[in-house]
């Protein structure tokens, strides 16, 4: 049996050769992260680098995605919040009610299909959700007309709480699938046209849901 041979002093590396490795892994660490990430992720781009390459304008747009995804949820929160004030059912009666009321609504959620036609000019955005109860599906699908479009796929929580982001893309001009909602809530699209031209989307869905309607 052959074992291998134990490496001499020689040729094992110096500590100076480690040192000096260690420091070049770590400049090229520092060099991708503000030549790349910084400007894809965060619109950060103090070398210019990222803005040359395109990468700022992808890190602005998630940005802006972001922050208009958040403040939608801040609206949804709110008007959610009016809409509680302005029940009658409160203490223990209330609880039990609003127990017994989405497992109903589970078990027999409702049936529909829809067909939105939505047009945005250039660099305008809008949202349409779709009211569901948790453990609902709707299938959908859209098409864009005259373009592409940016898009955030989310739910919204009913009675507020943490938004959950189900996908989000860029220049997209057609789209399919199912959505399963996690949670009681409002489920659907924020749309953005990044074009100089106008588009129009036909959004097609149908499923367990009991609206859908542009929320911004």
């Amino acid at each position: 049996m052959y074992n291998t041979d134990i490496p001499t002093r020689a040729e094992l590396p110096s500590t100076a050769q480690l040192i000096k490795s260690t420091v070049i892994a770590l400049v090229a660490a520092i060099v991708i992260l503000v030549t790349i990430v910084l400007p894809a992720e965060h619109a950060v781009d103090p070398t210019g680098v990222g803005r040359m390459l395109k990468l700022t304008e992808m890190g602005e747009i998630k940005k802006q995605l972001s922050a208009e995804a958040e403040a939608d949820r801040i609206k949804d929160q709110e008007h959610l919040r009016q809409q509680d004030q302005q029940k009658p059912q409160s203490g223990l009666m209330g609880r039990i009610v609003g127990w017994i009321i989405p497992s109903a609504q589970a078990q027999t959620a409702p049936s529909r299909t829809d067909e939105t036609v939505i047009t945005l000019k250039p660099t305008e955005g809008g949202e349409w959700k779709m009211t569901m109860v948790k453990g609902a599906t709707a299938q959908f699908s859209w098409t864009v007309a005259g373009g592409v479009v940016n898009y955030d796929l989310h739910g919204t929580p009913k009675g507020g709480g943490k938004e959950t982001s189900y996908k989000t893309e860029r220049g997209i001009g057609k789209a399919e699938g199912a959505v399963t909602a996690a949670f009681d809530g409002s489920h659907g699209w924020f749309f953005r046209n990044r074009g100089q031209q106008p588009v129009t989307i036909t959004l097609k869905t149908s499923g367990a849901y009991s609206e859908i309607k542009r929320v911004q």
